[in-house]
Formats: C-alpha cells, sequence, structure tokens
C-alpha cells in the first residue's frame, strides 16, 4: 500500500521529526518538573505568533475547496482564539508576567522565523503548502501529546493543561482533518506543487526543533 502524502513528508523529515516528538521540553513538562523560567520564556515566544498562526488557518478555511472542508477548521479557529488563549493568559497570571514585562521582551529568531512563515504561505502561498506548515504543528504536538499523556502530572494546569490541549479525541479529529485536506491535496496539484509542500513542511519542522531548542537558551 502507497504511503499517503503526509506520510510521505513526514519520512522526508526523518530523524528531525522523531527529536521533536521526543524532546525532552515534551517529558519534563508532562511530568511537572521542568523548570519555570524554561516554560515561562517557551510561553512568552509561542504566544507571540498566535496571531499568525490565526491568520494561517482562516487562510487554509478561506482557501479550502469546499464548505464541507471548511467548517472543522472554523471550528478549531474557535478553539485557538478561546481556551487556547485563555490558557496563556492564565498561565502569565502564575507565572507573575504582566503584559509590561512581556512587551520588554524581544522576539526571539526562532520566533521570527516562524512568524513569518506563517504569514509568507498564508499571502503568497498555494492551499498546500498553508496545510503543510498546519499540519506539522498540529500533527508534531499530537504525537508527543498523545506519548507523554500516560506520565502527565495533574498537579498543575501549567504543565498538564498543555498536554491536554494537544492530545486526546478532539485534537486527533483535528489533526486527521488537516492530514485529509492535504492528502487530498497532494493528489490534486503537479509535482512541483508537491515540492513546495514538502519545502514549506521541512521549514516548519526545522522551527519546531528550534523553538524547543531556545527555550532552553541561556
Amino acid at each position: 500500500m502507497s504511503k499517503s502524502f503526509t506520510e510521505e513528508l513526514r519520512a522526508a523529515a526523518g530523524d528531525q521529526w522523531e527529536r521533536v516528538v521526543n524532546h525532552r521540553f515534551t517529558t519534563e513538562l508532562a511530568r511537572g518538573d521542568i523548570d519555570r523560567n524554561v516554560l515561562k520564556k517557551y510561553l512568552i515566544q509561542d504566544h507571540r505568533f498566535l496571531d499568525a498562526f490565526v491568520v494561517l488557518l482562516a487562510s487554509a478555511i478561506a482557501k479550502a475547496r469546499s464548505l464541507d472542508d471548511r467548517i472543522p477548521g472554523c471550528q478549531f479557529l474557535g478553539l485557538i482564539t478561546g481556551k487556547e488563549n485563555t490558557y496563556f493568559e492564565r498561565s502569565f497570571e502564575v507565572l507573575g508576567c504582566s503584559k509590561e514585562e512581556r512587551a520588554k521582551i524581544p522576539d526571539e529568531e526562532v520566533t521570527k522565523g516562524f512568524a513569518n512563515l506563517m504569514r509568507e504561505v498564508s499571502s503568497e502561498g498555494t492551499l498546500g503548502e498553508i496545510l503543510s506548515v498546519l499540519v506539522v504543528a498540529e500533527w508534531s504536538y499530537f504525537s508527543w501529546g498523545e506519548k507523554v499523556l500516560p506520565i502527565t502530572n495533574r498537579d498543575d494546569f501549567l504543565t498538564y493543561e498543555w498536554v491536554d490541549l494537544h492530545s486526546g479525541d478532539y485534537f486527533n479529529d483535528v489533526v486527521a482533518y488537516l492530514r485529509g485536506l492535504l492528502d487530498k491535496e497532494g493528489t490534486l496539484i503537479d509535482e512541483e506543487g508537491r515540492e513546495k509542500c514538502k519545502v514549506a513542511f521541512l521549514r516548519a519542522i526545522q522551527l519546531e526543533e528550534d523553538f524547543f531548542e531556545m527555550a532552553y537558551a541561556a
């Protein structure tokens, strides 16, 4: 049986995919013993490209080929701008990180890179390229979220809610939806279009690894 397009893209990422899914950040987060300064740095920077991610997802919805293809994306957009955004605000409050303090912290280079990629494909990319970046973001996070779920410590919402947001039946459905759209797109576009998707996919997985590493950098 031949591989789906998304399976081909993941295979092209090779060991880098596994490094992201098995990064120490994910297990330390789940156990609840992650250094709070590492988590704080990660959350501050991750929140910085929430707006670019919303634009990215909205662009996929706008460029989707049918209403049926748009509706699940609209529902997921509601989660991103609701429950997930609320998690950030509650986390910053507990970490004692005010909006004024966050405003003084510059964007890390990887944060700029991720935001630029999202905005670039949103404005200039094909539906396939947009979906490639989305699939990396959500599929890689679902992969590590499910992996660490059994060892997740339930003492502190700061750590377990981030795992919960990226695991479980609903998030599985989101990933299946995005992968399904990209798999379908792979059958409709030419080889040049597929290559553009691969380039976007590999750029995104590199940024995912760099982002985890950034959180630990001095």
